[in-house]
């Protein structure tokens, strides 16, 4: 990981305490979410499969021109549902940014309207790594008892299929296993930490909670 980084946005350097470090930021592969949380490659298939089915059915009626005139329609319409599909992958992977800190986890999501989540390290019960044979993966983080996160605040960077108990994610994040040696080791040195009386820290109205 390089030495310096790109300085966070106002809206997540807000909720950075001084003195804490950012350790790791990043972002979605858009190829890797579309595939993931979109499901590109079941709605190409579906359509793939219409469109063939069309043309066998026409082209054994009416010969190969008939069964093309037939499947193009359904053709055009898979390209074009796996282009908005792709379009709304590289707007969400855009708009979302993942960091961690030596003492949190800051997680930005929404592309047109932008929601900012602050879990510190000692209110994340556990962490997941669901990693791919290219090397990205998915990183999801258990809040601790009553730190609920709305799962329609924080879609589609969630685990996929926990609905009633939503685990915030780095989600198709590259180099998965690298982040999450980072994230290990930095939460493993945060609550190593002994537990100091004083002031809380206000994190403003985005965060989940503040440490």
């Amino acid at each position: 990981m390089p030495d310096t980084m790109p300085p966070l946005p106002p809206d997540l350097r807000d909720l950075v305490p001084p003195g804490e470090r950012v350790l790791w930021q990043g972002r979605p592969a858009t190829l890797a979410l579309a595939r993931e949380a979109f499901g590109i490659r079941w709605v190409a298939a579906w359509f793939a499969l219409v469109a063939a089915w069309k043309f066998a059915a026409a082209a054994t009626a009416g010969g190969l021109l008939a069964g093309l005139a037939l499947a193009l329609p359904y053709a055009i319409l898979g390209v074009v549902a796996v282009a908005i599909l792709l379009v709304l992958a590289w707007a969400q992977a855009r708009g979302a940014l993942y960091v961690l800190t030596t003492r949190r986890v800051l997680i930005r999501a929404g592309a047109a309207l932008q929601v900012s989540f602050n879990l510190p390290y000692r209110q994340i019960a556990s962490a997941s790594l669901a990693l791919r044979p290219d090397g990205t993966g998915t990183i999801a983080l258990v809040p601790s008892a009553g730190n609920r996160i709305a799962l329609l605040t924080i879609w589609p960077h969630a685990r996929p299929w926990r609905l009633r108990h939503p685990e915030p994610a780095f989600r198709c994040i590259r180099d998965a296993a690298a982040v999450a040696a980072i994230l290990a080791e930095a939460a493993e040195t945060t609550v190593a930490e002994p537990v100091v009386a004083g002031p809380a820290i206000a994190a403003g109205p985005a965060a989940l909670a503040a440490e």
